[in-house]
């Protein structure tokens, strides 16, 4: 009698899907092989939600081209399914894994948030705080730790009585957003800088003075700022440097400017860098990570309602390609999640 071989069936998901660097009007929802607990430290995680942010569009895409060195994959993407930010629950967990255990509600990194389920390590998951939603939690990773590491770490701010002037360009963008609240926690003067139809969510946020930048030129206002985060924008360094105090400090977090495949912005903040050897003004570039004290420290501070996500939009996971484009587009006030 001949023996039939047996083979363990596929366990299929709906993802996201990119072969190759592309649109993300190319991004396509199929169908791929749900992942498995594969090492000690993994944790797998049904998802229900995950954020987009700018950084998205560099991963999608592969452009300006040094992002691929940052470990996505040179001449393809290393992971065919995208997304970075996600909030999900727990169903699974290696055998080393003494902080979450099935069932837990969760929230930081991993790749490929844009599927139904994804891998991660417990060093990069907290718990998600109460009263926060997923959608709510998947925007916090990359957004809210790159206002913190930029405030905190590059700018120096700390809490304090002495009430430091700080303005916060792009106040109503994906960092800017959570960098007035971040601020304003760290008891600073905060003024945003956003467009005229953003002013109300800026002010929701904390904001102390308000600048529309269609009228007013921050540069040519005659005030001096201890800290300015620039998160938007392609404002001259020159510029910049009229609205700082003697001894200010300029973070730059994001520099978007459309078109070229080397740079597109980035020069702007190598050549910070580099002047500020020769100036006692510090003007510094901010590389961000999601790590996992700070995810911590957002946390708390959502839980204590210091701290709240701006969530502009929702898009379901099949429109996650249209959610990449909206963010991209520029008008979105505070943050955009994809619920899956």
């Amino acid at each position: 009698m001949k023996t039939v071989p047996t083979t363990t069936p596929r366990t299929l998901m709906k993802a996201i899907v990119q072969d190759d660097y592309c649109s993300p009007d190319l991004l396509r929802l199929g169908e791929v092989e749900r992942p498995a607990i594969a090492g000690d430290d993994d944790v797998l995680l049904r998802v229900q939600a995950a954020g987009i942010d700018q950084g998205v569009w560099h991963s999608v895409t592969g452009l300006p081209y040094p992002v691929r060195f940052a470990g996505i994959g040179l001449r393809r993407p290393k992971s065919r399914v995208p997304g970075l930010d996600v909030a999900g629950r727990v169903e699974a967990v290696g055998r080393n894994v003494t902080r979450f255990q099935p069932g837990d509600e969760v929230f930081g990194t991993c790749d490929g948030a844009f599927a139904e389920y994804a891998r991660t390590t417990q060093d990069r998951l907290v718990p998600r705080p109460p009263g926060l939603s997923p959608e709510q939690a998947a925007c916090l990773p990359t957004s809210g730790c790159a206002a913190l590491q930029g405030l905190r770490d590059a700018g120096g701010l700390r809490p304090g009585p002495s009430g430091p002037r700080v303005l916060v360009i792009g106040a109503a963008g994906a960092v800017g957003s959570f960098a007035v609240q971040l601020a304003k926690s760290m008891d600073a003067h905060v003024t945003g800088v956003c467009s005229g139809a953003k002013t109300d969510l800026v002010r929701t946020l904390g904001a102390d003075e308000i600048i529309d930048y269609g009228v007013e030129d921050v540069t040519r206002t005659g005030r001096r700022y201890d800290l300015i985060l620039d998160t938007g924008g392609h404002r001259k360094l020159s510029h910049l440097r009229r609205a700082l105090t003697p001894r200010g400090t300029l973070v730059i977090v994001g520099s978007e400017c459309r078109g070229g495949r080397w740079l597109q912005g980035t020069d702007r903040q190598l050549r910070a860098a580099l002047w500020s050897t020769f100036i006692r003004q510090n003007l510094r570039p901010l590389l961000s990570a999601a790590r996992q004290d700070d995810l911590r420290e957002l946390a708390d501070l959502a839980a204590a309602g210091r701290v709240t996500p701006a969530l502009d939009r929702t898009f379901p996971l099949a429109e996650t390609a249209a959610a990449i484009q909206y963010v991209r587009g520029g008008q979105v006030r505070g943050k955009v999640a994809v619920s899956v």
